[in-house]
């Protein structure tokens, strides 16, 4: 590493850092390392609100790495919370002094055209949902600036009418000189110059899930003859963008992985070059996944490039790596990689600004808890539910149960008298933190008194109403193959039984039964909204009586246990009167053959005719697994006496309306959205 500058590792403090910055995003007050109470700053009284959630995650990546005396990337925390809605009210903080959180909340023309605010260190600028524009200009942060979040906005529309301007230094976010900035969950597009210019130096920097789009330079990194910079990029889509995708230039670790890199055909754009290796950059390529691209992959003979594990689809010249050993990333941070195969949906589904369901303001005022848990015995408990159970019988205020990185091996039920528990992984990814067991309905119980049933299987079962699940996964883990003699083998990873639940950034891996949203009792409203999450299975996997959003995410198709390909994704058993199922804005896709998978079938428990199963797939992307009539019947009750449907839908696996195949007019679709669903909730989280 280049002399004079130091990463620390940031496990250590990982834990209380997850710990204060979730209390202080719902107005909290939070306990520190020493126990000490750090009590929540007061909003300015003329144009404050409470923090957006996602303004206090953890940076990941190189802008999490403790160097140059700073302590990882963490923006405005701790500073006061403004609301903007004009550029002058966004110029005044964004140039103070002081620590801010700065909420966008509306379209903010720059004045003039081409305007970049000079943004002072200590600032996080994040948009409200995705009402968070900057239009004709951006940001510039100068030398030394530092601790700099960017989030949730559209940076958009400072083109001056030439393609390849240069005349025009208008970019959407221009970095000279500055050190520990995050730039994620951004809309990028139709700039005069640069979406992204990292210069001089610039360094411990991220840029991660950001959608840079329809513009000639992307996004450029070096102007200098040191190679002294650090700097992660990875799970960004760039889409019909010519050159600088990006064009790395004299970078000391430069750490790119699960970018989607697109060039659509016969458009006006052509893409140059994609990631560009250039000076004596150092550089680590990894799953990435390349769409009709020239010259995917190049480097200058100075540089130090390493690839692996890429897929190039479509893709044509330069495809090069060499130069000798690079670095390990994990020498710096910990990361998981998502499959190079999943990341177009992955990246299409969670890329760019978040809609104001999953980006809402906290609103809750009493005060919450945080419990720790850590294998190693470094947490106040060592497992889930030793410390679901020192969560308070009827407790009001939330209490969050962080949960280091690690593999827990156990069974978890959040009883219907703890209300308000939040499970939060701390890792840097939701592989970081796993909750896993493997009972199944036909597994004996240990005191001999009858087997567990499919609900019983769960390995977490939530019934306190305000459940939530962030940044993890919960798996199912039996062995079908192993217990062909059994009977039942449903076995549940996750099943909820409760109203307003939350999941958001998780996994929910199994094979049958995998996903059990459920409600408390027939006549009980029982609301889920899970969004930009996985759920993994083979058979009904996603089941049950809820009132339940699936929104931006992606459903992973998973063979059965002989290599077979054959499953239903839904069974919905809704009560009638209520919504069921909506898959909305999503991706359906797997190693599985071709239509082999039906949307869903309706399930009528117990034989229940009273129930009306419904499911709703709109939006989203259906791969060839998808069976040309996708729904069927089940326990001879024909799912053409129930609710199902589709919308507006795409991929190899949609299809046109039939009678196999309803499909809702523009009218019917607007009474099934996702605030339909949540009928007056707004899922926040804490």
């Amino acid at each position: 590493m280049p002399a004079g500058r130091s990463h620390r590792s940031r496990r250590t403090r990982l834990g209380v850092a997850i710990a204060v910055s979730t209390a202080l995003a719902a107005g909290f007050t939070a306990t520190t390392a020493n126990g000490a109470t750090q009590p929540r700053n007061t909003p300015h009284t003329a144009s404050s609100a409470a923090s957006p959630v996602r303004a206090d995650e953890a940076a990941d990546g190189f802008a999490s790495v403790d160097a140059l005396g700073q302590d990882g990337t963490y923006g405005g925390r701790g500073g006061e919370t403004v609301t903007v809605r004009t550029l002058a009210d966004l110029e005044k903080y964004a140039t103070a002094a002081k620590p801010y959180v700065i909420v966008v909340a509306a379209a903010i023309t720059m004045d003039p055209k081409g305007k970049e605010i000079k943004v002072a260190s200590d600032k996080t600028i994040i948009g409200s949902g995705t009402s968070g524009h900057i239009v004709g200009g951006g940001f510039f942060l100068g030398q030394g600036v530092h601790n700099v979040i960017i989030r949730n906005l559209t940076i958009r529309d400072s083109y001056a009418g030439i393609w390849n301007d240069k005349e025009h230094d208008w970019d959407a976010i221009q970095m000279d000189g500055a050190h520990h900035v995050w730039i994620d969950h951004n809309d990028l597009r139709n700039m005069a110059d640069g979406l992204i210019d990292s210069r001089k130096d610039t360094t411990y920097l991220t840029v991660s899930w950001n959608r840079l789009q329809h513009d000639n330079k992307a996004f450029g990194i070096g102007w200098t003859e040191n190679t002294t910079a650090d700097i992660t990029i990875h799970h960004n889509w760039f889409h019909e963008t010519e050159q600088r995708n990006p064009s790395t230039d004299n970078v000391a670790h430069a750490h790119l992985y699960n970018n989607f890199l697109q060039d659509d055909p016969g458009t006006d754009i052509t893409s140059s070059y994609g990631n560009y290796a250039r000076g004596h950059t150092n550089m680590v390529l990894e799953n990435s996944y390349f769409d009709g691209l020239n010259n995917p992959v190049t480097r200058d003979s100075t540089a130090t490039l390493v690839q692996r594990g890429s897929v190039f689809s479509g893709t044509s010249g330069r495809n090069e790596s060499g130069g000798g050993a690079s670095f390990d990333p994990r020498g710096y941070y910990a990361y998981t990689l998502d499959a190079a195969a999943d990341v177009p949906a992955l990246v299409k589904a969670g890329a760019g600004p978040r809609s104001s369901v999953a980006a809402a303001t906290a609103t809750t005022t009493a005060a919450a808890a945080t419990l720790t848990v850590a294998k190693d015995g470094s947490g106040q408990y060592s497992s889930v539910q030793a410390a679901v159970n020192a969560v308070p019988a009827g407790n009001a205020a939330r209490t969050v149960i962080a949960i280091a990185p690690g593999t827990y091996r156990e069974l978890v039920k959040i009883p219907s008298t703890k209300q308000n528990v939040t499970l939060q992984g701390t890792g840097p990814s939701r592989k970081s933190t796993v909750i896993v067991y493997d009972n199944a309905s036909g597994t004996q119980k240990p005191d001999g008194s009858g087997t567990y049933g499919t609900g019983g299987s769960a390995t977490v079962a939530a019934e306190g109403d305000g459940f939530q699940a962030r940044n993890l996964t919960i798996a199912n883990d039996f062995d079908e193959a192993a217990h062909q003699d059994m009977s039942g083998l449903q076995a549940v990873a996750l099943r909820t039984a409760a109203d307003k639940v939350f999941l958001d950034s998780v996994i929910t891996e199994g094979d049958q039964d995998t996903l059990l949203l459920d409600t408390a009792a027939k006549d009980r409203l029982g609301r889920v909204y899970m969004r930009n999450s996985y759920v993994v299975g083979n058979v009904d996997f996603i089941f049950g009586r809820a009132s339940a959003v699936i929104d931006a995410s992606v459903i992973t198709l998973k063979k059965r246990w002989n290599g077979s390909s054959a499953g239903y994704i839904t069974a919905p058993s809704t009560a009638a009167g209520r919504k069921g199922f909506l898959i909305n804005n999503s991706t359906v896709n797997g190693d599985v053959s071709a239509a082999t998978f039906y949307l869903g079938r309706p399930w009528h428990a117990g034989g229940d005719a009273t129930l009306d199963p419904m499911t709703t797939v709109r939006d989203s992307t259906l791969s060839a697994a998808i069976r040309p009539a996708p729904w069927t019947d089940m326990s001879g009750f024909s799912w053409k006496d129930d609710r199902f449907a589709e919308y507006r839908n795409d991929g190899p696996g949609a299809g046109t309306a039939s009678g196999d195949r309803p499909q809702l007019s523009d009218t019917g679709a607007a009474g099934q959205e996702v605030a339909d669903w949540l009928e007056g909730w707004t899922p926040s989280a804490s």
